[in-house]
């Protein structure tokens, strides 16, 4: 009994401390780890493989602690599934826009609620002038990263057809950079 206790203890101790080594060392992790699943499923890498010479959609992957990294599409854009105020919305990160910015339709449907007198700020983007809206987002979250009480912008549904994160949320990050074809977001 003592001894299949002592081997629990053992397992338990190396399993906690093997995402600490992890976040300290991934990419050794991922040399020792890459012969290991070639040599169990030969068939799985050859079709991933050739998977990569074709158009491939963006990952995101949230790391260890407060860090999520995403994958540039092919067009080099950096595209993911971020939460605000608790709903699902696909967005684009674009280090440009001073603001985050959104569709009157998309701030409806995460409860944000504009009237058309509030629509009172001229703004320029890239595909013109325009009026907006103020508004504040109480949580913006991707992975484990989250930030409450960002600042946004509502454009008509018209002048914007998706979602820009922009540097209201960024600079409140310790960093972001681009690496590797990948944007590193970590709080």
């Amino acid at each position: 009994m003592l001894r299949k206790l002592l081997i629990l203890i053992v397992c338990a101790v190396a399993s906690a401390s093997v995402p600490m080594l992890y976040e300290r060392n991934p990419e050794w992790f991922h040399t020792v780890l890459k012969p290991a699943a070639e040599a169990a499923a030969p068939e799985i890498v050859a079709k991933a493989e050739i998977r990569t010479s074709q158009p491939v959609e963006p990952v995101t992957e949230v790391l260890l602690g407060r860090k999520v990294r995403i994958a540039a599409d092919q067009f080099g854009h950096f595209n993911a599934d971020f939460r605000l105020n608790g709903r699902r919305v696909g967005a684009l990160v674009d280090t440009g826009a001073t603001l985050v910015a959104m569709n009157a339709s998309t701030a409806r449907r995460i409860g944000i609620k504009v009237m058309p007198a509030d629509f009172k700020y001229k703004i320029k983007t890239a595909n013109g002038e325009t009026r907006a809206a103020g508004a504040t987002i109480d949580r913006l979250q991707i992975g484990r990263i989250l930030v409450e009480n960002v600042e946004a912008v509502v454009l008509d549904d018209k002048a914007l057809d998706g979602t820009l994160i922009g540097v209201s949320f960024l600079k409140r990050l310790a960093k972001y950079q681009v690496e590797n074809g990948a944007l590193l977001m970590v709080q």
